[in-house]
């Protein structure tokens, strides 16, 4: 671990996780969490306004435990990094806000970055620095997306997206019909193991010849499973669980993984991330690991620890932020709930800037010692 390499903070409070990671260089330190899952569990997904208030009240208390944890005083930092978007606008405004009181306070300089971007990042705490350039698939309950990344801190290309449901979702309202509950990946992900994946033919969205080559929809596919399960039902026959689970999770990952490889060879990439919460589903893994050793390329895929939001991926988008000399955010910064993976990260007004003028000068001892 290099002296000279940044020491950052990363708040992560896009969606129902508070998180706060502590990397130095690309090396975690500390990732803390603090999740409000099992809150919205009883509505079937995430309620914005509790997610607010529970990001309000798990904040010091999750970065106290993340400098603990780090072994570090919050005055060593080098810099703080935040979720900017996108997200939830009033949970990306309680990160922000915390972000930028604790920049203030510090006299540290603040880093907006992207949540897409950080979740393409965060691959670097485990494997190491990124190639570039790197393609990149993000799959998650907001997210299913294509890029590619010739600079994480100032180049990301969305090459293709969701249309409708991206593939988390999907795995929510199926696991929501079959009476599963809420989050559903983790627990069709678990059923699908034990059925056929092979039982029941489900459409594979958007893979005609003529359809968009890199862009997803899961809408068509959630639909058909669900008409699927209500014939069995209104037939008075049992329906078969795990074999729904597993001919479904087959239908997405099929096309996620033959679209990412497709990718990666029309643009001649030969690295593929993976990332994102349904990154930890193990059929996406060993799919696209199969697929990519066909086809010549290598797969990375964080820890499934890494792959759901958190502060650490945050942190280390934050970290190569400082190391490449990126200007910092002005304490003006906003939460920006539809940010484009273009924005990696927000500079201030103060772009061509190298001393961080936007750092207000504070006493720095008075109140973090």
């Amino acid at each position: 671990m290099a002296a000279d390499e940044p020491l950052v903070l990363g708040i992560e409070t896009s969606c129902d996780e508070t998180g706060v990671g502590v990397v130095h260089g690309t090396t975690l330190l500390a990732d803390a969490i603090a999740s409000s899952v099992d809150t919205h569990a009883r509505f079937g997904g995430v309620v914005p306004e509790i997610a607010s208030r529970a990001h309000l009240e798990a904040m010091v208390p999750t970065i106290e435990r993340a400098l603990k944890t780090a072994g570090i005083s919050a005055k060593d930092l080098d810099g703080i990094a935040v979720t900017a978007g996108p997200g939830l606008a009033g949970a990306l405004l309680v990160g922000v806000s915390a972000a930028k009181a604790y920049a203030y306070a510090l006299g540290k300089p603040l880093y907006g970055v992207n949540h897409l971007a950080s979740h393409i990042c965060v691959d670097q705490l485990e494997h190491g620095r990124l190639p570039e350039p790197t393609m990149a698939l993000l799959v998650s309950g907001g997210h299913s997306s294509l890029l590619l990344s010739t600079d994480i801190t100032s180049d990301v290309r969305p090459m293709g997206a969701t249309i409708d449901d991206a593939a988390g979702e999907a795995f929510d309202k199926i696991a929501r019909v079959l009476d599963l509950g809420f989050p559903g990946g983790p627990v069709i992900d678990r059923l699908a193991r034990e059925g056929d994946p092979k039982a029941i033919n489900f459409p594979r969205g958007l893979s005609g010849a003529k359809d968009p080559a890199y862009d997803f929809s899961f809408s068509g596919l959630k639909t058909a499973v669900a008409r699927w399960i209500e014939a069995k039902r209104a037939a008075g026959e049992e329906v078969p669980v795990r074999d729904v689970a597993a001919s479904f999770q087959e239908a997405v990952v099929d096309v996620l993984t033959r679209k990412a490889v497709r990718a990666c060879k029309d643009e001649g990439v030969d690295h593929l991330m993976i990332g994102g919460g349904v990154a930890a589903n193990s059929r996406l893994r060993a799919l696209a690991q199969e697929r990519c050793e066909r086809a010549g390329i290598r797969l990375r895929v964080p820890r499934p620890g890494l792959c759901t939001d958190n502060g650490a991926m945050v942190a280390a988008l934050g970290s190569e932020m400082v190391s490449r000399g990126r200007a910092a955010s002005d304490l003006e910064l906003s939460a920006d709930s539809s940010l484009p993976v273009t924005d990696p990260h927000v500079p201030g007004a103060h772009a061509h800037d190298h001393d961080h003028d936007h750092v207000h000068e504070v006493s720095k001892e008075n109140l973090y010692s």
